[in-house]
């Protein structure tokens, strides 16, 4: 069993799990991620990996309350135990002395981002953080990046904080950099990161995203988070969670993320996920 060391909402419907869990913090590396349980009978998810405390043995997880499963982490009380840590899963993000390097995170990547700057960073390569969201309230972390951050850069829907709009005006920032970015770094959101690739594609850049397909088993034997990279088979589990995204075929992934969208939609109507959101907020420690 794994201890709950803290568990926060940090904003709106993102929590920060903290668990006890020191063989897999002894190893784990930017970029990978771990499947958690929430109980003996739970379903397992993978979750990239957000922090983590080498002496103190422990990691941490932005978890985006989407459902059933994310509801019961998201409900774990500090103290309480966990049937489930198995990691470190997939391959580290590749971290070299690349130059200038963007990196981007968008709702639960805000969390899953910040390691991988914080590594880059610690390679003497000039790092350009860019962070989205819905809104202001919806960012976290903005302290911790601009401490591993040669230039640090919000971008809200609705220009409450930063730029106004979405990742659209990545040329903008890019173009407005003192020197051309060698590496463009992103996790979040499908849809983010697609977008993205796109834009980056003509600026030649080599562009890496950190896929989140359907997973199940997370070391490659069930087959069910394969990918199209190249015109070839993946499994998102071993062979990444990283790919260059200029190489991902984007409809595919798309259209397999939505394969049990209806069955998803079950645990959702039935969790009570608003109900217990609304009578926790703010009170877990």
């Amino acid at each position: 069993m794994f201890k709950v060391i803290s568990n926060e909402m940090v904003v709106p419907n993102i929590h920060l799990l903290t668990v006890e869990a020191p063989a897999v913090a002894a190893q784990i590396e930017p970029g990978q991620f771990v499947i958690l349980r929430s109980e003996e009978d739970g379903e397992r998810i993978p979750l990239s990996i957000a922090d983590w405390d080498r002496d103190k043995g422990t990691l941490t997880f932005a978890i985006v309350n989407v459902g059933g499963t994310t509801d019961k982490l998201a409900s774990l009380r500090a103290g309480t135990d966990i049937p489930t840590v198995v990691g470190p899963l997939g391959n580290a993000t590749e971290i070299g002395e690349f130059g200038t390097v963007v990196c981007i995170g968008g709702c639960y990547g805000i969390g899953s981002i910040y390691p991988i700057a914080r590594a880059l960073k610690e390679k003497n390569n000039r790092v350009i953080t860019i962070i989205e969201a819905r809104s202001s309230y919806l960012l976290f972390w903005e302290d911790k990046y601009k401490q591993v951050s040669d230039k640090f850069v919000t971008i809200t829907r609705d220009g409450s904080r930063g730029v106004r709009g979405h990742i659209t005006h990545l040329p903008e920032i890019l173009g407005g950099l003192p020197e051309p970015a060698n590496r463009i770094i992103v996790n979040g959101c499908t849809f983010l990161m697609k977008h993205t690739s796109e834009i980056s594609r003509p600026f030649g850049i080599k562009t890496i995203v950190s896929l989140n397909p359907i997973m199940i088993d997370g070391t490659g034997m069930c087959g069910v988070c394969r990918v199209s990279i190249a015109s070839k088979t993946k499994f998102a589990c071993v062979d990444g969670p990283d790919f260059d995204g200029h190489e991902v075929d984007w409809a595919e992934l798309l259209q397999r993320r939505k394969t049990y969208i209806r069955e998803e939609a079950i645990p959702l109507r039935t969790s009570k996920c608003e109900e217990h959101a609304a009578n926790r907020r703010g009170n877990i420690v």
